[in-house]
């Protein structure tokens, strides 16, 4: 039981940075109504710049995620305005098959810079353990779930309290009429894709502490937000932190309990992909 109970925490806590990669992703595509499957590498562009910071700089992942926040977004709105903007009116396949080149292309880039191999931040505090009766929790992934919570409650209170915010969702709920109240929807458009490689690039900064940073990282994390973003429904912002949950604990689950399960976990998350895209579509006929 306890062991059942340990793999429960485990994933709980690596849902939080689930959820933060799959809200953005679930943004862009609600809002701008794009397939980004470039949307990991602003993850992996977030890793790198923490890796940097520390290793030459010694800067503390915590004064990283400010930096890597307004790294992604400036990014990001290069990628829309250079990139995203011209085929936003093309066919979904021209769309798709541009972010999944800029992907490629990102992470050959980061292959040139970087190498192959992996990169790991290690402040201090990164092997400290926190006890809670017989459980043992990590001191960097109960931060990093603590920080993730923290900035998806921000981006609530932005999306429900300020102006932009409000107009974003009117964009994602209605593409003709917000035109007609004075909303400008390229712009709202250039901040939803910005917000959401900004979102990616805070994840990247936790995820070089908790695991490491790669040119190769993004794309995982793609893979895990499209199954995310599916079960909670396409552009549904309040299904991401549930859905998010279930795959966590899924892979945890499979990694405890069954032999070789680290390659199975992959097989978990494309059979929810799989399973979700195939129920929207029985209830859409």
């Amino acid at each position: 039981m306890e062991l059942l109970l340990q793999t429960l925490l485990n994933g709980l806590l690596m849902s939080g940075i689930y959820a933060l990669v799959a809200t953005g992703l679930a943004l862009s595509l609600g809002v701008v109504g794009i397939v980004n499957f470039a949307h990991g590498e602003f993850l992996m562009m977030g890793a790198f710049l923490s890796y940097l910071l520390f290793a030459f700089r010694g800067v503390d992942p915590l004064l990283s995620l400010g930096l890597a926040f307004l790294a992604a977004f400036l990014v990001g709105g290069l990628a829309y305005q250079g990139l995203i903007r011209p085929v936003l009116r093309a066919p979904e396949l021209n769309q798709m098959l541009l972010t999944f080149g800029l992907a490629i292309l990102l992470q050959n880039l980061a292959l040139l810079l970087f190498g192959a191999d992996t990169r790991v931040v290690a402040p201090p505090y990164q092997a400290t353990t926190l006890s809670l009766g017989p459980f043992f929790l990590g001191a960097v992934p109960l931060g990093a779930f603590l920080l993730s919570l923290a900035t998806l409650l921000l981006l609530q209170v932005f999306l429900t309290r300020s102006r932009l915010g409000l107009a974003m969702r009117a964009v994602a709920q209605n593409r003709l009429a917000p035109g007609l109240l004075g909303i400008e929807a390229e712009r709202v458009y250039l901040l939803a894709f910005g917000l959401a490689a900004a979102l990616a690039g805070v994840a990247g900064v936790m995820l070089s502490v908790m695991l490491y940073a790669s040119p190769t990282v993004g794309f995982t994390f793609t893979l895990k937000s499209f199954a995310i973003v599916a079960l909670a429904g396409l552009g549904n912002l309040k299904g991401v932190v549930p859905a998010s949950f279930v795959l966590a604990l899924a892979e945890a689950l499979v990694s405890t309990y069954l032999p070789g399960g680290g390659g199975l976990v992959e097989a978990v998350f494309f059979l929810v992909l799989f399973l979700a895209l195939v129920g929207r579509a029985w209830r859409e006929a």
